[in-house]
């Protein structure tokens, strides 16, 4: 019985150390990055959190929730610090899917996929805070830039003006000709 024990005691340290040295060789990956389309903006990651097209996000298939990871395009030199809040990609030879915003700083916007390093960037885990709902949101009186002319936006009131001398130059013009 101790003997049978002893071996799965020592079976599972030797599964641990080998699981420890793949990570380990994995803390630097070099693979190809793809990011997310835009019609995806709004939707709930694996994480709970909702993506934004300008975060600094990003999905990978084994590091934790909020792990930061440092993201270089060494076709341009540029990098970019991403969390992770997703689960991916799930393409062969993709190593890594990032939110719009961490593409368009690495420069890959218009390839649409690029060769990467990705590497852990430290040993902090940024967690998800999802919102409390116990918030109490106080009330607010909101008005709306209807009524007078001292409240609507500049630009409106440039619109109406220019709509105003386009009419008054059309009248002119038109008047002249009846002449």
């Amino acid at each position: 019985m101790r003997i049978v024990l002893l071996c799965g005691l020592l079976c599972n340290v030797v599964q641990r150390s080998a699981f420890n040295v793949q990570c380990l060789a994995q803390d630097v990956q070099q693979g190809k990055a793809s990011f997310y389309a835009q019609k995806f903006h709004g939707r709930k990651t694996a994480s709970g959190e909702r993506l934004h097209k300008d975060s600094l996000t990003c999905a990978h298939r084994y590091y934790p929730f909020g792990t930061l990871l440092r993201v270089y395009n060494p076709a341009n030199g540029k990098s970019v610090l991403v969390r992770v809040t997703d689960r991916g990609p799930f393409v062969r030879g993709r190593i890594i899917d990032l939110s719009w915003r961490a593409a368009k700083e690495l420069g890959i916007i218009s390839q649409g996929v690029a060769m990467v390093t990705v590497q852990k960037a430290t040993d902090i885990i940024v967690p998800f805070m999802p919102p409390d709902d116990d918030v109490d949101i106080p009330e607010l009186e909101m008005e709306t830039n209807e009524g007078s002319t001292e409240m609507k936006p500049l630009w409106q009131l440039m619109a109406e003006e220019a709509e105003a001398k386009r009419k008054a130059s059309a009248d002119h013009h038109s008047g002249a000709k009846k002449k």
